[in-house]
């Protein structure tokens, strides 16, 4: 009868050494702490166990600083049950935005750009998104572009006006999101 052991590794070790095994529960420490900093809705929305969810909301209401740090440390124990890479990936996309946000708005800055230049790309925009109301539409390109070459005669020391600028951003945004609801 062969009994299976774990395999060392490299080092010679069995597992985790304790140094890591005592970062690892540090950093889930400072998941916490940044859980701890997050209102009512964005914590329900992490789907975060009942205890855990508990246990944050207890650190939160204590202002003792070694009753704090200690029920910190119990949120760093409760978090080892829990996805943390999941939950660090969900604060990521509410401090920074989503990857596919910013591709969006990068495209929407895209056609805004063609849309000043290019009467050719307004009745490619119409066919492809039909937008409810052309007439408003063609208008709001218009004084967009009135605007555009307005700022490129003015001086360098005087205030770029962007008002149309910033609501032809605004219409395509609205067009292109009727268009693909996600």
């Amino acid at each position: 009868m062969t009994e299976n052991y774990l395999e060392p590794d490299d080092n010679g070790y069995y597992g985790p050494s304790k140094s890591q095994v005592k970062r690892d529960m540090h950093a889930l420490q400072d998941l916490g702490k940044q859980l701890l900093e997050l209102s009512n809705e964005k914590l329900n929305k992490l789907n975060l166990n009942d205890n855990l969810l508990i246990a944050i909301k207890e650190a939160q209401r204590i202002t003792a600083r070694e009753g704090k740090r200690r029920q910190l440390q119990y949120v760093g124990k409760l978090m080892r049950f829990e996805d943390a890479d999941a939950i660090r990936h969900q604060l990521d996309v509410w401090e920074n935005g989503s990857k596919e946000q910013a591709k969006a708005m990068h495209r929407i800055e895209a056609l805004r750009d063609v849309l000043l230049r290019d009467d050719a790309a307004l009745a490619l925009f119409f066919e492809e998104f039909n937008p409810h109301d052309p007439q408003a539409f063609r208008t709001l390109v218009r004084n967009a572009r009135k605007e555009s070459q307005q700022n490129a005669e003015s001086t360098e020391g005087s205030e770029l006006n962007r008002k149309h600028y910033r609501h032809l951003f605004q219409a395509i945004k609205s067009i292109v999101e009727q268009a693909n609801p996600s």
